[in-house]
C-alpha cells in the first residue's frame, strides 16, 4: 500500500479527474509521490485531515498525470509557501510554550 493514500482519497481524486478504475495503481503512485513531496516542502500535513493540503496534493497529482509537473511549482508557489509558513508558525508557537 502506498503511504497515506486511502481508498477514499483515491476515489476522490478519480472522481475529480473523471477517471475510471483501470489506473488505480498508477494513480496511487502519483498521489503518494505528490503527498511525500509536498510534505517535504510544506511540513507534516495529513492528507486525510487537512483539506487545503489535500487540494494541493490533488493539483500536483493532476499536473503529474498530464505530464506537466514542470509547471506546478510556479503555478502554485503562493499556496505552497502559505502552507509551509503556516506550519512553521504553528511549530514555532508550540515550542515557545514549552
Amino acid at each position: 500500500m502506498f503511504m497515506s493514500i486511502t481508498d477514499t482519497i483515491l476515489e476522490e481524486f478519480k472522481e475529480r479527474m473523471h477517471l475510471g478504475d483501470h489506473e488505480d495503481e498508477n494513480l496511487r503512485r502519483i498521489l503518494s509521490a505528490s503527498n511525500a513531496d509536498l510534505k517535504r516542502i510544506c511540513g507534516a500535513y495529513d492528507i486525510n485531515i487537512d483539506e487545503v493540503f489535500k487540494e494541493l496534493v490533488f493539483e500536483r497529482s493532476r499536473y503529474v498525470y498530464n505530464d506537466a509537473l514542470e509547471f506546478f511549482n510556479n503555478n502554485f508557489l503562493s499556496q505552497i509557501y502559505s502552507l509551509a509558513l503556516e506550519k512553521a508558525l504553528k511549530e514555532g508557537d508550540s515550542s515557545e510554550t514549552i
